[in-house]
Formats: C-alpha cells, structure tokens, sequence
C-alpha cells in the first residue's frame, strides 16, 4: 500500500536532487573564464531536458526494466509503459512507481552533467548534445541495471552502493578522464594561468549541493524512516570533515587555505559518503570524508604531473573520490546500521572489501571505454571540438551569441 509520508518524502528528495544540477552549473560555471560561463552552465541545464526526455522513453525502462542477461533492462516499460501509479513489487513498495522513477531520473540528470566539467571551455555544443544522448543510453542505463536493476549482476555479486557511488561518480569520473585524453587540453594549458573568474557563484553551487545531497542520499533510503535520518547526518559528517581536511592540506603545502578549495573539499566528502551513506555510522563517515579531503587534494593536484586536462577536476574529485568511498564501504559497513546491507572488513567480513573493488573496476573499465568509443564516433562523424578562433573568443558568443556580463 502507498504511503503517504514516503512518497511526500521522496517527491521533496527527487525535488532536492534536481536542484542539485544547477547548482552544479554555478558550481563549474564560476571556475572557467568569463568568456565561456555561459556555455559551461548550458551543460548542466540543458542536460536536466534531454536526458529526462531519453529517461522517459528508454533509460528508464533500459536501467530498471525486466532483467536480460543480468546486464541490461528490457524495453518492456519503453514510454513509461507499465510504469503507473501503484507501488512497484521490484522497488519502494510504499511509494508510486512513478515516484521512484522520478527519483531515478534526477541521478541520471546530474551523472553526465558532472562529465562536463572534463571538457569545459572547449567542445561544440552539437556534439556534446549528441554525446549525451549516447552516453545517457549506453553507459548509464545499464550501469544502473547492473547495481540497482532488479537482477543485475553487481548487485546480484553484494555490491554496496547506497546512493550512486559506483553508477554516477565513478563512472562520471572514468569518463570524464576518457574524455580529457581524447578531446585533448585547451590552447595555453600548461603556459598560462586558467584562473576561476567568479568564485563567489562556485561557492554558491558547492553550497547548493552540499543543500541537494541530502536528497540524494537520504533520499536513497526509499522511504521516511530511521535509515534515511542516518544516510542524513552521515553525508553531513562526511562532507564537513572533507571541507576541513582538504582546507588544512591545502594550508600545509601552499601556506595559504582558499575558499575554492574548501568547497572542493566538501564536494569531496560528499562524494566519498555516497556509496556508503545507509551503510555506516557518524565516526565511520567522518574517517571516510576526512581522508578523502586528503585524497582527493592529491588527485588535483597529480593531473599537472600526468598531462591531461580536465578542466574542472572531476576525475581527482569524483573519480578519485568515488573509488575512495567505494572500497571504504567494503571497510567499513555495518549491518548494525542496516540489516539488508552486509559487513565490511572492520566488521569481520572481508569478503565484501574484494566485491566493491570488482564493481569499482567493473565500472572503471566500462565506463572508459565505452565513453572512448562514443567520443571517437562523434570525432569521426562531427568533430568534438571548436575551432582555434573560436575557442580563442569563447564559447558563449561562438556557440550561444551571448555574452554573460555587458560591463
């Protein structure tokens, strides 16, 4: 039977969770140049139209469908169809089916959303349209099946991800890595300085998804109840002590903390908690964040050593961040704090630790390569990038005809 508590909660999360995409567009939007603000919060925006249209028609029904093969949804809910108003036996039986639908599809928004942030200041917005729409449907849709789906193999194996720990942030990270290497760095990089132009909206975006996650991971919960209240205080925990960590990192070793890099810190805790959100306790988390403002610090600052430019860190914070909160759900989950998940390795079981790392490179892997090969077609077909001229001028006036401030 629906609940209407659950599904008044769940409807705010899905609420609080697309609100988590804009935020996303301030958030990248005040690192790049003022010339390309426009064209980068573009991304992010349009992103929420075309792939809720996709999820409408197919990805839904592509990620949560009847199982085939353990690997992929059927296409039996193809347009929502079968897809109603009653609880779905298969997922939330308290909630509409709809409702979980909606709820899904603002993770598959914000997945690719946060890809963008590898290409930024440099790719055609034809071609990022129709990267989107392949990536949405080949890469995500079945990623989803494989932990969340109703037979999927990952989940099937006991992999833990609450919330989107291996679905949206390492596969966000995996491809985003694919797609610095291929679409190659900006004009300059590496001989001059590409400084943040607005980091007032940055930390306005950072705040707004620091707001939103709550959606996302107690939201995670399915339903309003003591589960959701500690997938709540631990993305707090988690995110507070990574802004720390990371500021503190960042102290030590440029002798001055900045606020752009206790925001990174933050998106890195509340990455790193994710995967692991329902499946652990308040110290747990804190450890979890705290090291992974530490780590994900060193992933920004290794790209300049290993020549690749993602141009808004999404491979150091998200993919980095991602694997770190993965593998720390295998140390670290308990299931004193949830009965349907299982012990990690702190827990006497360290069996689960070697199923999240199979899943963490179950993701890796097929993210990277597929996304490879969806960019070579588009390159082949299209071109990836603008033009030297036009890169030079910027994308918000070659692209859009817009400029983002007449001072």
């Amino acid at each position: 039977m629906i609940d209407a508590g659950d599904t008044a909660f769940i409807l705010i999360c899905a609420a609080l969770v697309l609100f988590m995409t804009p935020g996303l567009a301030l958030f990248y939007g005040g690192m790049v140049r003022n010339k390309n603000v426009l064209a980068t919060i573009m991304h992010s925006f349009i992103i929420m139209g075309v792939v809720t249209v996709i999820w409408v028609l197919w990805g839904y029904s592509l990620a949560f469908g009847p199982d085939v093969g353990g690997v992929i949804g059927s296409l039996d809910w193809f347009g929502l169809n079968g897809v109603g108003l009653s609880p779905s036996p298969d997922y939330a039986g308290t909630i509409p089916h709809q409702a979980f639908m909606i709820f899904q599809a603002m993770f598959a928004i914000i997945t690719p959303a946060l890809i963008t942030g590898a290409f930024a200041e440099r790719m055609k917005f034809s071609a990022f349209l129709v990267f989107i729409v392949l990536w949405s449907t080949f890469v995500y849709s079945p990623l989803a099946h494989w932990v969340w789906g109703s037979g999927g193999w990952l989940g099937n194996m006991g992999a833990l991800d609450f919330a989107g720990g291996t679905v949206v942030h390492i596969s966000s990270g995996a491809s985003a890595l694919a797609a610095a290497i291929l679409i190659s760095k900006r004009k300059g990089y590496g001989k001059e300085q590409f400084i943040p132009h607005n980091v007032p909206m940055t930390i306005t975006g950072a705040a707004i998804l620091w707001f939103g996650w709550f959606g996302f991971n107690a939201g995670s919960a399915l339903a309003s109840n003591g589960l959701a209240a500690g997938a709540f205080v631990t993305t707090h925990v988690a995110c507070s002590a990574a802004a720390l960590t990371w500021m503190f990192a960042e102290w030590i070793h440029r002798d001055k903390p900045t606020t752009l890099g206790a925001a990174s810190g933050a998106v890195a805790g509340l990455v790193a908690i994710t995967p692991a959100a329902g499946f652990v306790g308040p110290v747990s988390a804190l450890i979890i964040g705290g090291i992974a403002g530490v780590i994900c610090y060193m992933g920004v600052l290794a790209k300049s050593k290993l020549g690749y430019d993602d141009s808004l860190d999404v491979v150091g914070i998200h993919g980095l961040g991602g694997t770190w909160g993965a593998l720390a759900t295998g140390l670290f989950a308990s299931i004193a704090v949830n009965p349907d998940g299982a012990n990690g390795l702190f827990f006497g079981n360290p069996g689960q630790l070697w199923i999240q790392f199979v899943s963490v490179l179950a993701t890796c892997v097929f993210a990277f390569v597929m996304t490879l090969i969806i960019f070579k077609i588009v390159d082949c077909t299209m071109g990836l990038r603008v033009t030297d001229e036009e890169e030079m001028r910027g994308l918000d006036i070659t692209q859009h005809s817009e400029t983002a401030y007449s001072l």
